[in-house]
């Protein structure tokens, strides 16, 4: 189960778990979130205060936006920024500044029982001038990742899923839990 209420994150972990067999249900209650710039830190506080409905386990997952040139603002407050100031600010505040690579972390805490087990993924890239494309959300329109000419927010789902911070977390989960992929 995925305690998430985000849907855009749950159409991604759908699509990245699916070549396991993992068939994903969602948890409305994402648990208490706590304010701190480590995502790992974020999962783990709010996997202890999930219960597990009926004995499954439950997942959750946090991902944060840390911009060097920004001395890694805005972190695991991404969604806040996101929210608060938006795109084109962050792209203001690195006007002045040379440095435009980035990276995004993902944490995904599994709860099954009374165990937490924690995993990660990253992703490396910059941030664009401008936002570009449509696709995916948050800061997508503004990230490009390492080896890419394109934003995430230029590339497809299927392409995002592939390469993803997310989906890095999310497989390591898959092959923690003994599930091979059957296509990719």
């Amino acid at each position: 189960m995925f305690a998430t209420s985000n849907g855009h994150k749950v159409q991604e972990a759908q699509m990245i778990l699916a070549p396991f067999g993992i068939e994903l249900g969602t948890y409305p209650h994402k648990g208490v979130e706590i304010q701190d710039e480590d995502v790992i830190r974020v999962v783990e506080y709010a996997a202890e205060s999930l219960s597990s409905p009926n004995g499954i386990g439950v997942f959750i997952e946090d991902s944060g936006l840390y911009v060097n040139g920004l001395n890694g603002f805005p972190a695991a407050y991404s969604s806040y920024v996101l929210k608060s100031i938006g795109l084109q600010s962050i792209l203001n505040l690195l006007a002045e500044s040379d440095d435009r690579t980035a990276h995004f972390d993902s944490a995904v805490a599994l709860k099954s029982e009374d165990e937490i087990k924690v995993f990660t993924g990253r992703l490396y890239g910059t941030i664009s001038l401008t936002p570009k494309g449509k696709h995916g959300f948050g800061f997508d329109p503004i990230f490009i990742p390492e080896g890419e000419t394109r934003t995430l927010g230029e590339i497809s789902m299927e392409e995002k899923c592939k390469m993803s911070h997310r989906a890095l977390a999310l497989r390591r989960m898959a092959a923690w839990l003994g599930v091979k992929a059957t296509h990719e």
